[in-house]
């Protein structure tokens, strides 16, 4: 076959940051959003560094030779990589010196560098520095046998230093031979705000950075040295590591170690002001790491810090104009749900929707006597999750509690374990995940005692049970009584929870036993009725699509005239409007307020469409390594609401951006004369539309009188 089928994953994902990037320089954004599209560029490099780079790398030393699927030997992508991410990170760089800076100075918050302080703010800045961050401070020599530690994604400063005329320090061997100069280390407090607000007399509000302050007085670090030189800098290092799940050891503890592995692995990225050339080389040298590896910037290497300023009252101008989360239409707000759901299924859109419906889902069964038992599995959890509390209380109230947290979930792990053991704590059953498979499916089930029988109410998710990224992730969700999605519920648990052999479910579809092979055969059946006066059409929306099967799938529909419509937030390896292989498929993607997250799927089936919403990405990992769950739309008028929202996306022309065959991403524009269509503006209008005609107007009495 061709060579040119597939686009390469890492820089497709480096594509995919580009498209944020691209928000984050339109002007007509307001501009604390630009600088939060900035700060999730600089998370996710940050994210991608770790895990993928790190993997390459790693793949560049067992065999340098092999070729991924889309060509690319590991020296190769690594150079790939490096040149495409220096181009997105000098853009993100330039926007920020250039355009959000001179903004932010407009509007009255003025950046202020040491040398540009009045003398007021330097006295200020010293007294701050000398009674609130000089006592944080550890000072780490470098001329030691072993080379300090520097912590993944840590701040330091460096100072490159020279002892004083006359004065003779303590290692003055080192000095002496060769007339050498020191550098020391001193790692930046992360408990502390890294904005410091400083006084002035102007009607501005001017700030600078505990980065600065450090840089600027940690000269008091060294008594009888003069700094020659400084620089800010972080490392990222390698997390891409793996638990030995069958060592027989404690996998909590296995757990453990990883984490603080990932504290001392190899140095994989240096990010860094421009300021010291000899510490930067010096940090090259003794972290191994090439000129590739090194990104530097003249301020700011995380703009985040900036967003402490939407933290002011007066800022909210500056900002998103406020979405309200409403309730849903079909759930009553004071009474629990189990009657409604006898009746009907619930579909859920987050966060146009409130997610408090599944919370209180959870809690109303918690508290509820008729209630015997809850299952669950936990992935992405958050902070102070009143879903945690619930589900204690359950346990508390003596009902039986069944949870699957998943301990693997990356960068989550920490917080996973303490779950895991506070639940335990409460009485709550507690399965630590599946050896060699991540759970990654969202699903929830309440076994209810009704008229001497029991009845399953079932609730099933594209997205976490996770409240508060619930705010700002795009998500579907089912609530739901159908026996048929109950029966296959139970049979879930019974595979995920104990010993159990596979079994066949009728309406679930589970990866890895059978997801992959039900999507394929679907795609397959558009092909078998798909016909030149009724071509047969797919419509998937996800994050991410990286299968090769699945993708060479698609290629044949597009061969069989199937229309193959694809919404990708993330990456996309498919290659679309290739004559004779897939000229047939678009794909688009959407960035906006709100992170798209649902994975949607639509086939024709000859006119007798289906829609299938899922928890799983078409990648290898979640269809081959992973527990995931896709499930059917069973009721008419949600299938009509999804399908309206897909249809949506499709239209959209504003923060929508369509992929080229050779890769490039080009920005929906609106047609003169169209009408102007930004898709999560459209579905924020339809549900507030919906809210109003669920509160009616307002009865008004007039009353007579004499």
């Amino acid at each position: 076959m061709q060579k040119n089928l597939f686009f390469n994953r890492e820089l497709s994902w480096i594509e995919f940051n580009n498209r944020v990037l691209f928000e984050a320089c339109r002007k007509d954004i307001p501009l604390l959003e630009r600088v939060q599209f900035l700060s999730i560029v600089t998370s996710n490099f940050n994210e991608f560094f770790q895990v993928r780079v790190a993997s390459i790398k790693r793949a560049q030393k067992i065999d340098n030779r092999k070729k991924d699927i889309s060509g690319y030997t590991p020296s190769a992508l690594l150079k790939q990589i490096s040149v495409r991410a220096h181009e997105v990170v000098n853009q993100k760089n330039e926007v920020l010196q250039k355009e959000i800076f001179p903004l932010l100075e407009k509007e009255g918050y003025v950046y202020v560098k040491p040398d540009k302080m009045t003398q007021e703010q330097k006295v200020f800045c010293q007294k701050d520095f000398n009674d609130n961050i000089l006592p944080l401070l550890t000072p780490l020599r470098t001329d030691t046998e072993t080379f300090p530690l520097i912590s993944n994604l840590q701040y330091h400063a460096a100072f490159l230093l020279k002892p004083m005329a006359g004065i003779t320090p303590m290692n003055k061997e080192f000095f002496i031979k060769d007339g050498k100069q020191a550098i020391a280390f001193v790692q930046i407090p992360s408990g502390i705000n890294r904005l410091i607000w400083l006084p002035t007399k102007s009607k501005t509000k001017q700030f600078t950075l505990i980065d600065n302050l450090i840089l600027e007085y940690g000269t008091n670090l060294f008594p009888g040295f003069e700094v020659k030189e400084s620089m800010l800098f972080n490392v990222i290092r390698d997390a891409d590591f793996a638990v030995d799940e069958e060592s027989g050891n404690n996998f909590i503890e296995a757990m453990e170690e990883v984490l603080i592995k990932r504290q001392s692995s190899f140095a994989v990225r240096l990010n860094c002001n421009n300021s010291s050339a000899t510490i930067k080389k010096f940090l090259m040298k003794n972290l191994e790491l090439e000129p590739d590896d090194v990104y530097e910037c003249d301020q700011l290497i995380d703009p985040g810090c900036l967003l402490e300023i939407g933290k002011l009252e007066e800022t909210s101008k500056y900002k998103f104009e406020s979405w309200e989360h409403f309730y849903s239409k079909s759930l009553p707000e004071d009474e629990p749900y189990w009657d409604v759901l006898k009746q009907k299924d619930v579909l859920l859109h987050v966060p146009y929707e409130s997610y408090n419906p599944v919370v209180k889902f959870i809690t109303d069964a918690a508290e509820d006597p008729a209630v015997i038992a809850i299952k669950m599995t936990l992935y992405r959890t958050g902070n102070d999750s009143p879903i945690i509390s619930a589900l204690k209380k359950a346990a508390q109230n003596g009902k039986q509690v069944t949870v699957l947290v998943e301990l693997k979930a990356r960068f989550d792990e920490e917080r996973n374990i303490a779950w895991a053991n506070e639940l335990e704590r409460a009485g709550v059953i507690v399965i630590q995940g599946i050896v060699n498979l991540k759970v990654h499916a969202k699903i929830l089930m309440v076994i209810r005692k009704e008229d001497n029988s029991i009845k399953r109410y079932v609730h099933l998710s594209t997205g976490n049970y996770n409240p508060k990224t619930a705010r700002l992730y795009s998500d579907l969700s089912l609530f739901t009584s159908n026996s048929l999605i109950a029966n296959d519920a139970t049979t879930f648990f019974n595979i995920v929870t104990g010993y159990s052999a596979l079994q066949s479910m009728k309406v679930l579809s589970m990866a890895p036993v059978n997801l992959k092979s039900n999507i394929l055969a679907m795609i397959q059946r558009e092909i078998r009725l798909s016909s030149p006066a009724n071509p047969g059409m797919i419509i998937a929306k996800m994050n991410s699509l990286t299968h090769e099967e699945v993708i060479n799938a698609l290629y044949d529909a597009s061969r069989a005239g199937v229309k193959v419509m694809l919404n990708i937030r993330g990456i996309c390896m498919l290659v679309p409007g290739v004559k004779g292989m897939s000229e047939k498929i678009q794909v688009i993607s959407i960035v906006d307020r709100y992170l798209e997250h649902e994975r949607v799927f639509y086939f024709k089936n000859a006119g007798q469409s289906e829609i299938y919403l899922s928890s799983a990405d078409w990648m290898d990992r979640n269809l081959d390594r992973r527990i995931e769950l896709m499930f059917p739309v069973l009721e008419q008028d949600i299938f009509d609401e999804i399908k309206e929202t897909l249809d949506t996306y499709f239209k959209s022309n504003i923060n929508a951006h369509q992929l080229r065959s050779d890769g490039v991403w080009i920005a929906r524009r609106q047609v003169t004369g169209t009408e102007s269509i930004r898709a999560q503006e459209v579905l924020y209008k339809k549900y507030k539309k919906i809210s109003d005609k669920k509160k009616g107007p307002k009865i008004q009495f007039k009353v007579r009188r004499k």
